[in-house]
């Protein structure tokens, strides 16, 4: 393991003793995501029953992106790509990307396109004795402001939990994914993730899953104000695991949970695509795209950004981890995941805990 592959379809992929991970350029999504700890292989993240390696229809109502539905992609913009024009969230999980540099358990590419000016360049390293796979992103230069996302989708074959860091405001959009077909109650606020409002005026759990059947919903979590690192857990029952993934909340200081449980009758979902949570780290105005994040909104009102500002010379780094373990004998909650003195420490609130090597220097700014 370790070396750099080129898989038949054309993925670029990397390996470390801990995992592996390939990597689509012609659109930008994550496939594969493998890792192996405690005599375990683990594969945290989900693809569509439908995404194929078939050559992208440029001409489908359906934008590459969902055309390959898998892994985890950069969304720039989140949403709606309604400021420049183009595929829904944007040329970054729609278009090519070409190999910067590569080496032993690391890629790094750019994408060919500039999204609002901007250069855009990513980097995927994993682990190299941990079940971690670390990405960050490089947004140079452009102007006006841009809403991003990281969008890493969760398949639980048997429901589970979900847990996260803690949150100062949970909202649903007026208008929901799929009218009609939503759980949660529409243009809803609260500050409890077990007593959210929902459609039928009963409250629902979101640390439950699935929260619904044959339903779409979107909700939009902010990060407390004073919160160093923001994280997000999900423990699946059929699959024995622990999926998690981490972010600097000064960066993206929303969390979006994207509940699809088989919601969307038409192609190519065809009301198949069920027990799905995408965990979607941003810095954006939920779902509503680039251009409501670009004007005044609840979370600006709050002093929360919903779009980088870009700038000739600006320079922004976004840092994401995601990782995984098999679940502890007995653990039935995450209270916490922390960092310090190069290790990353999984709470279960009980006085238990488990501690995986972590780079000390991946959340500098």
């Amino acid at each position: 393991m370790g070396s750099f592959q080129t898989d038949a379809p054309g993925w670029l992929r990397i390996a470390s003793p801990a995992g592996g991970v390939a990597f689509d350029p012609e659109i930008g999504n994550l496939r594969d995501l493998e890792f192996r700890h405690d005599g375990r292989v683990l594969r945290p993240l989900h693809c569509a029953a439908w995404a194929s390696d078939a050559r992208i229809d440029p001409d489908s109502p359906t934008p590459p992106v969902e055309q390959r539905l898998a892994g985890d992609f950069f969304c720039a913009p989140f949403g709606a790509n309604d400021v420049e024009g183009g595929p829904a969230h944007g040329w970054s999980a729609n278009s090519r990307w070409s190999v910067v540099e590569r080496g032993e358990g690391w890629l790094v590419v750019g994408l060919d396109r500039r999204i609002m000016g901007a250069r855009i360049e990513k980097r995927l390293e994993l682990g190299g004795e941990a079940p971690l796979l670390y990405q960050s992103h490089m947004i140079e230069d452009g102007s006006g402001g841009l809403p991003v996302a990281h969008h890493p989708m969760v398949r639980l074959a048997g429901g589970g939990r979900f847990f996260c860091s803690p949150k100062r405001l949970l909202m649903t959009h007026e208008t929901p994914l799929e009218p009609g077909r939503h759980r949660l109650g529409r243009g809803t606020q609260s500050g409890m993730l077990t007593a959210f409002p929902g459609a039928d005026g009963t409250e629902v759990d979101l640390t439950r899953l699935p929260i619904g059947t044959r339903s779409e919903d979107f909700v939009l979590l902010v990060e407390a104000s004073d919160a160093r690192i923001g994280w997000s857990a999900v423990m699946r029952e059929a699959e024995n695991d622990i999926v998690f993934f981490l972010k600097d909340p000064s960066q993206l200081p929303t969390t979006c949970l994207w509940h699809s449980n088989a919601g969307r009758d038409y192609p190519p979902w065809n009301g198949a695509h069920d027990g799905v949570l995408g965990i979607e780290d941003a810095c954006a105005f939920g779902a509503t795209g680039h251009a409501a994040a670009l004007q005044p909104n609840v979370l600006t009102k709050m002093g929360v950004a919903t779009a980088l500002p870009l700038a000739p010379g600006k320079r922004h780094r976004i840092a994401h981890v995601t990782g995984a373990i098999p679940r502890p004998a007995g653990w039935t909650a995450i209270a916490g995941i922390t960092l310090g003195n190069g290790e990353l420490t999984l709470h279960d609130g009980h006085g238990d805990s488990r501690v995986l090597p972590f780079r000390a220097d991946f959340f500098e700014r």
